[in-house]
């Protein structure tokens, strides 16, 4: 009689033909299955259509139901999504699921601490949580980060007020105080919260880093973690971003402007398409530099409190760079074209950075808006103009 084990079944060749029987559990745990070692056993809080994500260790089982708990150490999987985020690669979908997550070792005395469900910023709140035993709410703000989530509305009242209800906070901690972000204060109203759950809103520090510290300074926080700084690093990290977002548009530019270095006396010419439209693109690029990397790196040098100004001045000097450069290349009505297009574009890219800084409000912005676009968008008018007709003369 032959024998030959495959998937779980031991196959019997004899006189009656193939008969098949199955192995016993011992014999499966034994055997290798179609040459492939048996994996590791499914997680027995797995069901159908959910998945188990890297950062959870291990649930607890509370009263009001289980509660995630998930580690504090960033894996390489978690820094490279970090790092595609801050490049804009599914920045509209880098978030993680609201409600409840346990820190460590929580007790029902551990404080509980609240922030968004945009997962860069649930990274950052952890991470700095290493060695603290705490609460983690986390509010559905979509995906958005607390500071703009905040003026949205998403991580507001009414969402803090929901989850503190959903994940049954009442009956897992004796005590009722929520550390909010001061970030979150445009969108949280401390008394509604009081009023509507019974717990107590204390504002906890801007930056994540100074967690560890405010909470063992028995939540009083500093007047440097009260303040909102915009230093050269946290100016560094935007650059990327800004630079994706405006790739796509970037290369459209690149095609209209070699279309419209083609135009001139002879209708279309393929020639000065190709020439000029090189240092069209070379125009380009320098207003992006100057716009997108050069305004921020030097924000509290450039004169001027309006972004738009800053820019257009940024975008001044690499204009003066771009038209010396090609000065032996252009005549006078291609250099207009040159310094205003180089202007406009630095001048308008600036104006992205406003939200992510403390110089500004949003009124603020919204008027600088209205006076800065109808005169780039007449300036730009002007310099395409200049472009085109030069390709005349």
């Amino acid at each position: 009689m032959n024998e030959n084990s495959c998937c779980g079944t031991k196959n019997s060749v004899g006189p009656t033909g193939l008969q098949i029987q199955p192995f016993s559990s011992k014999q499966a745990d034994d055997e290798v299955c179609c040459g492939t070692p048996a994996g590791p056993p499914s997680s027995p809080y797995e069901k159908p259509g959910y998945q188990i994500v890297r950062f959870v260790d291990g649930f607890m089982d509370m009263d009001s139901g289980l509660v995630p708990k998930v580690n504090t150490h960033l894996s390489l999987f978690d820094i490279a999504g970090s790092i595609m985020t801050r490049v804009g690669v599914n920045r509209n979908r880098y978030k993680i699921s609201p409600g409840l997550y346990g820190i460590g070792n929580p007790t029902p005395d551990s404080p509980v601490l609240v922030t968004a469900n945009y997962k860069l910023s649930f990274d950052t709140v952890r991470k700095e949580l290493s060695g603290i035993n705490a609460w983690l709410l986390v509010l559905d703000t979509h995906g958005i980060n607390v500071w703009c989530a905040a003026g949205k509305g998403t991580f507001g009242t009414q969402e803090l007020v929901k989850q503190v209800e959903a994940s049954g906070l009442k009956q897992i901690v004796n005590h009722r105080k929520l550390v909010v972000p001061q970030l979150g204060a445009t969108g949280i109203s401390a008394h509604q919260v009081k009023k509507q759950c019974e717990f107590k809103v204390i504002w906890g520090p801007v930056r994540a880093a100074d967690i560890g510290e405010f909470l063992n300074h028995d939540m009083k926080a500093s007047v440097g973690m009260r303040r909102v700084t915009f230093s050269l690093p946290e100016r560094l990290v935007l650059i990327p971003v800004e630079i994706y977002i405006g790739f796509k548009p970037v290369l459209l530019t690149m095609f209209l402007l070699f279309l419209l270095s083609g135009i001139g006396s002879d209708f279309f010419s393929f020639k000065n398409a190709w020439e000029r439209g090189l240092i069209g693109i070379s125009s380009l690029v320098g207003g992006v530099i100057a716009g997108a990397v050069l305004t921020p790196v030097f924000l509290q040098n450039l004169p001027g409190r309006a972004f738009s100004i800053k820019g257009a001045v940024a975008g001044i000097v690499t204009a003066i760079v771009v038209v010396l450069w090609y000065w032996k290349d252009t005549i006078w009505l291609e250099t207009i074209g040159l310094m205003l297009f180089v202007i406009t574009i630095s001048s308008y890219l600036a104006m992205n950075f406003t939200g992510s800084t403390p110089f500004t409000s949003p009124t603020g912005v919204e008027k600088e808006m209205r006076k800065a676009i109808p005169l780039q968008a007449f300036a730009l008018i002007v310099a395409a103009i200049s472009w085109i007709g030069a390709g005349f003369l």
